[in-house]
């Protein structure tokens, strides 16, 4: 079977199979974690933010390639988790960019789009490490280019390229020493072999993967990816304080009613042939705010908050028939936020399946004024109940669950800073694994809203961060705060080893206790207690004077109490804070600081 170029309908077809491919093989990808810890999830980030992609690909029956890159791209980059997710979704970023203008792409062409896509992922990432998916993708794609030179055969240059991914992957424990340690490859890179296994198996088979609508096979669709379960009572979508709602009058919200809905361009009576985007903001304007203007040839996209929703409604008439209309009363949600101590709910997204990537963002609910703004929000991402308090009590907005059995995606991220009324957003990630998706998040809203992303890879850096902050304070002032505090905190975790293996000189056996201070293994035990004294002893290694000890929801309080005895005898002059945490997987999480 040979191909001389692929259009929209054989590119959506390639994208499920590599959906399908990887999602089949997800859990190899997770195994191929350096650390044997039980949460290893490069295979779920890389799964979920795929299927993100795949299942917004589902909805579209272009046959225009670049239409159906461009889906793809909006799909994953909303729902990337895991820094393995935000590099994939920056791969067909990039790609989607290239094959923009094509319908079809041939070898040449489709050689170029996955160059391009290298060049967006290494820009991505702040400081790219060869050895992983990024190596992969720059290996597969540079072969591309120039053996497309070599063949005009779509099937032939796959054929090549999955050779050479495969090739680079296999190398990638010679140029990273702990992949060779441990005797893995790396993990990011086996699951974009597997997403190119899939287009190669497309191309050459005509298996379509998860696609049910393609060439009439059937097969299992793609699961929707889940939520991130948030860890306020009631399941509530965020913690928002009120404090700011609260000391707004609900008679001051002068343009109250939320309007967003499209304009068709293509169906109405007598409608304008041509669309004055400014002159109809400045007419929107008249009698509203909030005003956001979204149009190509066939759809304009509107968000605007008016006191005259029938007058926006003739405005709107003039250029299409309205679709899709959504119209919420502020000022009736502001009552109830006041009276029932409730949050008010944002207003679903009408232009989630636009495929402009950034169109879900612009269209998310719409700020108040300035002058009803707090100065500051804060976003943190939690992986327990008691964590989550403790990070309320700081004065946290939005607590968002996640760590590592669960990375928020950039959605969740765009979601929680849209239900945040403050000048500036601040973000701690609490996970090396979700800065990237923290910033992405933030890159997509530049321009509309103020947002630092604080780098902080622990829950103890953390809450670190949240203790230096200080309301009074400049934006940089409180960055600079924030992250000299984080660089002061050692940070400790305790958990089982799921597999045997040897790391900097310990025999770890499967079901042992390892502790791990600052992302390094020190300590590995039979015993809870021992492995985490081990890895007490390790960080206090310096004279530090403060220790908190945050409680897993697995770990017996008999534990803790020999834990507590042993630390008050071993270093009488160490101040001691012991908080519930409530975290899965690990028994202890443990913050040292001077």
């Amino acid at each position: 079977m040979s191909k001389r170029s692929i259009n929209g309908t054989d590119f959506t077809a390639m994208v499920l199979a590599g959906a399908d491919k990887l999602q089949q093989h997800a859990e190899h990808v997770n195994s191929l974690n350096v650390f044997p810890v039980p949460d290893g999830d490069t295979g779920t980030n890389m799964n979920l933010t795929m299927t993100a992609g795949a299942n917004e690909l589902k909805k579209n029956n272009t046959t225009s390639v670049g239409q159906c890159a461009g889906v793809l791209s909006k799909g994953l980059l909303m729902g990337a988790r895991g820094n393995s997710g935000v590099i994939l979704s920056q791969l067909f970023r990039g790609f989607s960019r290239y094959a923009a203008q094509h319908d079809e792409l041939n070898t040449q062409q489709f050689a170029a789009a996955l160059q391009t896509g290298v060049d967006a992922a290494y820009k991505a990432v702040v400081k790219p490490v060869e050895g992983t998916i990024l190596t992969v993708a720059k290996e597969a794609a540079r072969h591309a280019v120039y053996y497309a030179r070599r063949t005009t055969d779509v099937v032939e240059l796959m054929t090549e390229v999955l050779a050479k991914a495969k090739e680079a992957l296999a190398y990638t424990p010679e140029q990273l020493p702990v992949l060779k340690q441990v005797g893995v490859v790396d993990s990011g890179g086996q699951g974009l072999v597997y997403i190119y296994e899939g287009f190669h198996q497309h191309l050459t088979n005509g298996s379509t993967g998860l696609s049910e609508s393609v060439q009439g096979q059937t097969h299992t669709p793609v699961a929707p990816a889940p939520k991130p379960v948030l860890t306020k009572p009631e399941n509530e979508l965020f913690s928002v304080q009120s404090s700011a709602q609260s000391q707004l009058s609900t008679e001051d919200i002068e343009f109250l009613y939320d309007m967003e809905f499209f304009i068709n361009r293509q169906l109405g009576v007598n409608v304008r042939t041509n669309f004055d985007e400014e002159a109809f903001r400045k007419a929107l304007s008249v009698n509203g705010d909030s005003i956001i203007v979204i149009s190509d040839d066939e759809t304009i996209k509107v968000h605007v908050h008016s006191k005259a929703p029938g007058e926006v409604m003739n405005l709107a008439l003039l250029y299409g028939e309205i679709t899709q209309i959504h119209i919420l009363n502020m000022r009736e949600q502001h009552r109830d936020l006041l009276t029932a101590g409730m949050d008010i709910a944002p207003m679903p997204d009408v232009f989630a399946d636009m495929p402009n990537e950034k169109s879900a963002v612009q269209m998310s609910p719409a700020e108040p004024p300035a002058d009803d703004l707090a100065p500051y929000g804060f976003i943190a991402v939690s992986s327990g109940a008691g964590i989550a308090d403790i990070f309320k009590s700081l004065g946290v907005d939005v607590v968002l669950a996640g760590g590592q059995t669960m990375n928020p995606s950039t959605e969740d991220f765009v979601n929680a800073i849209s239900s945040i009324s403050a000048k500036h957003v601040y973000i701690l990630p609490n996970n090396s694994n979700i800065v990237l998706a923290a910033q992405q998040a933030k890159d997509l809203l530049e321009g509309e809203r103020e947002i630092t992303v604080i780098p902080s890879k622990s829950i103890p850096q953390g809450i670190a961060a949240a203790f230096a902050f200080q309301e009074e304070d400049a934006v940089e002032t409180n960055s600079e705060n924030m992250l000299e505090a984080i660089s002061h905190v050692k940070s400790g975790q305790v958990t089982n080893a799921v597999r045997d293996t040897s790391f900097d000189g310990l025999e770890i056996k499967s079901g042992q206790f390892i502790g791990i201070s600052n992302s390094k293994i020190v300590a590995a035990a039979d015993d809870l207690l021992a492995a985490s004294q081990a890895l007490l002893s390790n960080m206090l290694e310096n004279g530090d004077e403060i220790v908190t000890i945050l409680i897993g929801a697995e770990t017996e309080s008999e534990a803790t109490d020999s834990l507590s005895e042993w630390l008050e005898e071993t270093y009488p002059n160490v101040e001691v804070e012991i908080h519930e945490g409530g975290q899965p997987l690990y028994y202890y999480l443990f913050s040292v600081e001077p």
